[in-house]
């Protein structure tokens, strides 16, 4: 690659040896939590990987240079800076040339995790179809089918239309796993009702699966749900009935496009009150934990 790619030296030394890394994304720090609740999901999903083994490699555009593994420093800077640029693919060059800082979605960290060789990617939820709105699809769908990282989530955020956007995935060819489920789970749920592809309940089982699909050279992604663990689950009938709220507040007040989510999450959250954001850590701690797990048994069989 001809851009410069700022990979710090505890990862690129890793990556080189084919130790167990985890890609992380960097939105949930400018987008997801408020400061100084920020840089401590942060830092605490980055200990959850190191305490399973392997290394967390947060990744970010700081000042228009693409940055694998964010200094504790770092991620201080990104929590507390302001007008952040969300990276999706689309927003890569503007935010390069334009030497802007810039937080990796879903997209965008699955984009830099293949430049740099990193097979798993671990983050809440992907983004998906819209509710009501079954044209207006996040890029996160369309990156899982021509980008080969295997991203470790609770399924699509409940906000969204998940059996569309299950049938979507489906569409396009992109392998759907159940850690240790039958069925999609809703984000802040364990259960949707939504059978998927397959179910397997090690980390070993997974890691034979990346493994055969990089041996294929095919380039869609993998998608690897995992529930939130039980004891933190926000029952579906409990959460349907405040994103039913929230849905109608988005309507009311005629908030479209790319605002919708960051509206309908906000909102969610503030009807809630701490039960969204105790689930919401939950699954996150738990997906770096899974996807550590599964980096390691990776890193076993290459």
């Amino acid at each position: 690659m001809s851009i410069k790619l700022n990979i710090q030296p505890e990862i690129k030394a890793a990556l080189e040896q084919g130790k167990a890394v985890v890609a992380l994304e960097s939105t949930l720090i400018t987008h997801g939590f408020p400061f100084p609740a920020n840089i401590k999901v942060a830092r605490d999903i980055e200990k959850a990987v190191r305490d399973e083994g392997a290394l967390p490699a947060t990744i970010a555009i700081l000042k228009g240079e693409v940055t694998v593994g964010l200094t504790d420093e770092q991620l201080e800077y990104l929590a507390s800076a302001k007008n952040v640029r969300k990276c999706s693919r689309r927003d890569f060059s503007i935010a390069i040339a334009r030497k802007e800082d810039g937080a990796t979605t879903v997209a965008g960290t699955m984009i830099v995790a293949a430049w740099v060789g990193i097979p798993v990617f671990a983050t809440g939820g992907i983004g998906g179809v819209h509710r009501g709105h079954p044209f207006d699809e996040s890029a996160d769908l369309m990156e899982l089918t021509r980008t080969p990282v295997a991203v470790v989530c609770a399924g699509a955020k409940a906000i969204l239309d998940l059996p569309l956007t299950l049938e979507v995935l489906e569409t396009r060819g992109v392998p759907i796993i159940g850690y240790q489920t039958d069925e999609l789970p809703a984000f802040y749920s364990r259960s949707s009702g939504l059978p998927i592809d397959l179910r397997v309940n090690q980390p070993h089982e997974v890691a034979e699966i990346i493994y055969a699909h990089q041996q294929t050279e095919l380039t869609s992604g993998i998608l690897i749900t995992v529930p939130v663990p039980i004891e933190d689950e926000w029952p579906t009938a409990e959460a349907q009935l405040v994103i039913d709220q929230a849905l109608a507040n988005a309507e009311a007040q005629h908030i479209i496009g790319k605002a919708v989510t960051p509206y309908l999450l906000g909102r969610v959250s503030e009807l809630s009150g701490a039960r969204s954001q105790r689930a919401n850590i939950s699954l996150l701690l738990n997906n770096a934990r899974v996807a550590a797990r599964i980096a390691l048994a990776l890193e076993k069989m290459n």
